[in-house]
């Protein structure tokens, strides 16, 4: 996946890493994480990675996959925080989804990665690529690639 055009060459890396802070902590609080019980892995500037359990409740009924609304929700809401994080308090930034492409590759049986890195956060709109993979078979698969694209509201 491409590196991230969120503009902050020349920042005080306490500043990054206390902003860091701030949207790790707004994610755990979150209400759709706490439901989801999604496990977040990495947070760091245009990037994130969340773990998903594979859970009953989100499997379809006849094949006992992950259902491809929950993958494009993990997509969205992975792609949402990356896009926080380019923001300078991201704990409070607000945005809303213009664009959700979801590709599915193949089914999963299997606890979900999501990994979401900004592809530009302009002043106005932001773009992401993710990444869905599990484990099949002892090897890690691609499940589901997909993009967003977002409205940004900075202040």
């Amino acid at each position: 996946m491409g590196g991230c055009e969120a503009g902050d060459a020349g920042t005080d890396p306490s500043d990054a890493e206390h902003r860091d802070d701030a949207l790790e902590q707004a994610l755990r609080e979150h209400g759709l994480f706490q439901w989801l019980n999604l496990d977040i892995e990495i947070v760091e500037p245009g990037r994130v990675v969340f773990d998903l359990p594979f859970d009953e409740k989100f499997a379809n009924l006849a094949s006992g996959t992950v259902h491809g609304g929950v993958t494009a929700t993990v997509i969205d809401t992975a792609s949402g925080f990356a896009l926080r994080s380019t923001f300078d308090d991201p704990a409070s930034a607000r945005l809303t989804t213009t664009d959700l492409n979801v590709r599915y590759v193949r089914p999963a049986r299997n606890d979900l990665r999501v990994e979401a890195e900004v592809v530009r956060a302009g002043g106005s709109m932001g773009f992401t690529e993710s990444e869905v993979t599990t484990m099949h078979d002892g090897e890690e698969k691609v499940v589901a690639t997909g993009g967003t694209s977002y409205r940004l509201f900075r202040d």
